[in-house]
Formats: structure tokens, sequence, C-alpha cells
């Protein structure tokens, strides 16, 4: 069980950084409500503690410290921590799960650039889809179809995020946008990010990409049948209210760049009862046959551990392993340089 003053901290970091999740959450049944919580609470520090450090590097190795002792059941003695101990151990969390965002915040600390689609998939999987496989957990769903949905809509609301913020990212040096595709549309990725300004060219980007992140929100709405009654509208307004980022980001041009995109308390209300009325349709209506869609290759290790489809690991995995050990040379290279 989580201690009531340790959810309240939860609680309070999310209405503070998640917005979106924070309005949701507010109609799903207290007991997926409470864990989801806590669940979103610890990832949402973890993104921030290596969002926001200086020394990203040193800031992953600690988040797998902690991670290590949240499953040796000795947690580090902070709220987030506690919070989500008590989650993996009331609901038999996989580890390969959190473990799986952790690798993709190591991919953060490593800045690395994603190639393809496919690659932008695949750090999605790891940021966002490991996290709707969570919740899925927390709700007893363990269907791999269901599962495969959840992971769908993950992928959908990083592309989201991505889109929307294009320009921020890139005054921070970083890129999300598929290589391929600016190159494919001549942008010069280096002038770019000295000096983000909107294009034609990264209007076109955009636009691709909340197209894919629109194909894989609808196929996530099959999931949603499959979920605890009392737990839909609150799914479904978390898909809506990513969506409708994407949407305020058409509406300014499919421009990422200029301005961040939002979305007004009286527009995610509305989405709030909308959504109640669409989980009762989704209730009579037929089954979806886009239920049965294989699930994206990019997200598939995901779903095989949710449905518990191989043995949960008692440790890091090696190519987690890899990407830590990496960091810990980077880690130490720092410390090791002299003072200028």
């Amino acid at each position: 069980m989580i201690d009531d003053q340790d959810l309240a901290y939860c609680r309070a970091a999310i209405a503070e950084g998640s917005h979106s999740f924070d309005i949701a959450s507010r109609i799903l049944p207290r007991r997926v409500r409470d864990p989801a919580l806590a669940l979103y609470a610890f990832c949402r520090i973890s993104d921030d503690a290596v969002d926001f450090s200086q020394n990203k590097a040193h800031a992953v190795l600690d988040l797998s410290n902690r991670l290590d002792r949240i499953y040796c059941g000795r947690p580090v003695d902070c709220p987030a921590d506690r919070a989500f101990a008590a989650v993996v151990q009331d609901f038999e969390m996989p580890r390969a799960l959190p473990e799986a965002l952790l690798e993709g915040l190591a991919w953060d600390a490593t800045e690395r650039r994603y190639n393809t689609l496919s690659d932008l998939r695949g750090y999605s999987a790891r940021v966002a889809s490991a996290v709707g496989a969570m919740m899925c957990v927390l709700m007893g769903v363990r269907s791999g179809d269901a599962l495969a949905r959840a992971c769908d809509l993950g992928v959908a609301m990083q592309l989201t995020n991505i889109a929307r913020d294009v320009g921020e990212d890139a005054r921070a040096g970083r890129v999300y946008l598929p290589l391929d595709w600016l190159e494919e549309e001549g942008v010069n990725l280096d002038r770019f990010l000295a000096d983000p300004r909107i294009s034609p060219a990264l209007r076109r980007i955009n636009r691709r990409l909340l197209a894919e992140a629109r194909r894989l929100y609808e196929r996530s709405e099959a999931g949603v049948s499959q979920l605890p009654l009392i737990s839909r509208a609150g799914i479904l307004a978390a898909r809506h209210c990513y969506d409708a980022i994407g949407g305020a980001v058409a509406r300014r041009g499919y421009d990422g760049v200029t301005q961040r995109a939002f979305t007004t308390a009286r527009q995610k209300f509305g989405l709030l009862s909308y959504s109640a009325i669409q989980a009762t349709i989704i209730t009579l209506a037929p089954r979806s046959p886009m239920l049965y869609a294989p699930p994206l290759e990019e997200t598939r290790f995901l779903v095989d551990a949710a449905a518990k489809r191989q043995p949960d690991r008692a440790g890091w995995s090696d190519q987690v392993i890899s990407v830590l050990a990496q960091l810990e040379a980077q880690d130490r290279g720092r410390i090791l340089e002299p003072n200028p």
C-alpha cells in the first residue's frame, strides 16, 4: 500500500509537471488512479532528473541504482521511490518495463539521434509505451492485443510531444525528428540547430510526424474495449488530450518551432465529457478488428514482458548494461577531466 503522504507528494508532482495526465487521471477509479499517480510521478521525476541535470550520465546512473534498490525492496528514502516500490510489490510489475524507460533516458543522456521513423518509434517505445504497458499492469490487463494497442498510444503521444517541441529541443541542441526526413527535405541540421526557424520543409516534416501519430491514436482506441469498464473514460481522456496538442500544432500550420502549442483547461474538460460518452459507445459497439493488429515491431518486447511471455529478469538486460557502461565511462571521464 502506498503511504498517504507519499501519494500526496506524487499527486502534487503530477499536477505541476503533467497537466494532461492530471486531468485525465481524475476520472480513473481510485484503485487505478493512486498507483498510476505513483507510477507517473516516478517517471516524471526521473525524466526531469536527467533532462535538467548538468551531468546527465551521472543522473542516469543514479536512477539505475534507485531502480535496483526499488526491486530489492529497499527504495531510496524519498516519496516517489517509496511510492513506486509499493506499486512494484503490489502489482508484481515486470522489471523489464521500467528498465526500458531508463534505457530511453540513457539514450537521451548520450544525445542519441534517430535516423529513421523506426528508430524514433524505438525511442518512443522506451520513454512512453513502457509507461502505457505499466498502466495495463495496474489495471490487471495482460492480453497481448490490449497491450499492443496501449503501446501504440504511447508512441503516438511521444510523437505528438516531439512535433510540439521541435523548436524547444533545437534550442537545447537536441533533435528527435528522423534524420532521413530532414535529409529528404534538404534541411541543414547544423544550420537549423544554430538558428532554429520554421520553414516549409519543417512544416511538412511535422505534418508527416503527426499523421503517423494520428494513425496510432486511431489504432489504440480498439484496445480500450479490453480495459476494465470503469477505467476506459480516463484512458480515452489521456488519448484525446494529447491528440488535441497535435491538433493545436496543425492549426498553427504545423509550426513546432516558433511557439509551444497547448490546450486550455476548458478544452481539456470538454474532452473529459467526450471521453465519458465515447467509453459508453465503445462498450456497446462490436469489437474492432483493429484490436488484433500485430504490435509495432519496436514495441513487441514490451508486450511480451507485460504479458509475461518471457521470464522477468533479476537484473539489467545486456542491452541496458551496455548503455549504462557507456554512461559510466562518460561520467568517469568527466570526473577525471582537469578543471580549466
